[in-house]
């Protein structure tokens, strides 16, 4: 098999459902030589484009049959595909058939993955599985020494600028063309296998694959020395990967992902509700603050950890306004996710101009189904979104004290706050913005003194005495083995806990917490956050 030849396009086969720039592509090939030949709407496009265009029928001897269901399965398609050309049987045959080589393919697939994003009905998405374009893609790409074949068309013009320089299409090109068509054709597979698992409500099935679009190829990953790129995989919940990117540098790896993080947990909050603002350091809170408006809810959140905050991913749950953004620009951030922003509140941002704003068009449905996947040695680990929260548990008053509402109010706060923690997580709360944080400590009791020795140094700088997490209440993402960290929790300030509960000692933390003459509140659900 000769590899380093240059193909040249006596036949092409064009079939295609996304139609933009098809009818020049086509135009172009005729004009250096090739025969067209095609099938049902395409056919339909060249022809009235004016061009000299074959139906797939009149090559194949058959007609499209069982509405378009069948249409390029047959010999006469693959065989005039799958054929090596340098191969002597193989031209026999070809010979002995009556089949012509086919020597370029140009399909894209029917749009599976947007009929199920559309929420059409069973039937209507078990129609827009296509077969035949795959099985075409495949053999052309199995057989890319010799044929062509072309799934983007994005790609359209790097084919014609190598015949218009060559007079054909290099084997380097081929080949990359084909890489891509296989993992195109593994994308739409993957959409299909997900969506049945879906449908038959299979958590875990036998085989399991994922699949996206290139968004993005990066500079590095994490740090300098690893490589890393975005993929789109066609989820519409609102977030990082659909937002539309206002103005700024090029996210980076960090920086999505920072910014995931933080607009996930201002989603939290229904925006109908309460105005919610949430700043990420390394995919952590070192802020969170509800009010009535934006621009409070800011500033709530900035109290909590000034410093941490230099450099920080901004997220809100309502419409970036002038007054917000006002305050928001006046020291270093990195990002601004938003669901929207008023045109004042865009030319603030833009005199700032590294700082990126991404507009989402909406929050997140923090109920939402989804996956999410890591990497070990071997293996995926998968499991379903953490989509539940406080508001989803059967809270229960296990002390003798009960909580005030205001108490009860910032309980919830700090237990969805909580939640998006690496753990082990402690968050302070008082009057509705986080006062204290601590992050992925080995220790509970760790976490719990890093959080108030935090809020120390954010009362240092706002030139208060003692700790902001005096009067506060704390919540942790998982229960206290011991009434050590309740201890601390109570040494820090706090006056009203609340935890999942769940362990040996759960008799002996509510005795020190009716000790301490706190209340404690059980949820029953754990966060772990790793």
């Amino acid at each position: 098999m000769t590899v380093d030849k240059t193909v040249s396009i006596r036949r092409a086969l064009l079939s295609v459902f996304d139609k933009a720039g098809i009818a020049e592509f086509a135009e172009r090939l005729a004009h250096h030589g090739a025969e067209l030949v095609s099938t049902g709407g395409t056919h339909r496009l060249l022809a009235e484009a004016g061009l000299a265009v074959r139906e797939v029928s009149e090559l194949t001897g058959f007609p499209e049959m069982m509405d378009g269901r069948v249409k390029t399965l047959h010999p006469k398609v693959h065989g005039g595909l799958l054929a090596i050309r340098d191969n002597e049987e193989h031209q026999r045959s070809l010979a002995d058939h009556e089949i012509g080589a086919i020597d370029l393919v140009a399909v894209n697939l029917y749009p599976f993955e947007k009929t199920v994003a559309s929420g059409a009905d069973y039937a209507t998405i078990i129609e827009n599985i296509d077969i035949g374009g795959p099985a075409m893609i495949r053999s052309a790409a199995k057989n890319h020494a010799d044929v062509v074949v072309v799934t983007d068309p994005e790609d359209y013009q790097a084919v014609l600028s190598a015949i218009d320089a060559e007079g054909g299409v290099p084997y380097q090109l081929r080949q990359r063309l084909a890489a891509k068509a296989y993992a195109r054709t593994a994308a739409y597979d993957s959409a299909i296998a997900t969506w049945f698992a879906r449908e038959l409500e299979t958590s875990a099935p036998d085989y399991r694959s994922f699949a996206g679009r290139l968004r993005q190829e990066m500079r590095y990953g994490e740090n300098p020395h690893q490589w890393a790129a975005f993929y789109e995989t066609g989820d519409t919940r609102p977030g990082v990967a659909s937002a539309r990117q206002v103005q700024g540098k090029t996210l980076s790896y960090n920086n999505i992902n920072d910014t995931d993080a933080a607009f996930e947990l201002v989603s939290e909050f229904d925006p109908a509700d309460v105005a919610a603002v949430a700043i990420i350091k390394h995919a952590n809170p070192c802020g969170v603050g509800l009010a009535a408006d934006i621009k409070t809810a800011y500033t709530n959140a900035l109290r909590c950890d000034p410093v941490s905050a230099f450099g920080g991913i901004v997220a809100l749950n309502r419409e970036l306004d002038a007054d917000a953004a006002t305050e928001i620009v006046k020291i270093f951030t990195e990002v601004i996710v938003a669901p929207g922003a008023s045109e004042e509140a865009i030319a603030i941002v833009a005199a700032k101009k590294n700082l990126r704003l991404l507009l989402t068009g909406g929050v997140a449905d923090p109920k939402g189904e989804g996956i999410t996947v890591r990497s070990v040695a071997g293996g995926l680990l998968v499991q379903s979104r953490d989509n539940r929260n406080v508001d989803d548990c059967e809270l229960k008053i296990v002390t003798k004290r009960q909580p005030s509402a205001q108490e009860m109010r910032d309980l919830r706060l700090a237990a969805k706050v909580a939640k998006h923690v690496k753990s082990n997580a402690i968050v302070y709360v008082k009057d509705d913005a986080t006062v204290g944080i601590g992050a992925g400590q080995m220790s509970r009791v760790d976490s719990t003194r890093v959080a108030h020795r935090k809020s120390q140094d954010a009362a240092e700088a706002a030139g208060l005495e003692g700790a902001l997490t005096a009067g506060s209440v704390a919540a942790s993402d998982a229960f206290f083995p011991f009434p050590d960290g309740l201890e601390a929790l109570v040494a820090a300030g706090a006056t009203a806990v609340i935890q999942p509960g769940g362990s040996v000692n759960d008799d002996k933390v509510i005795a020190a917490a009716d000790a301490a003459g706190i209340a404690m509140v059980f949820t029953g659900m754990r966060h772990f956050r790793h």
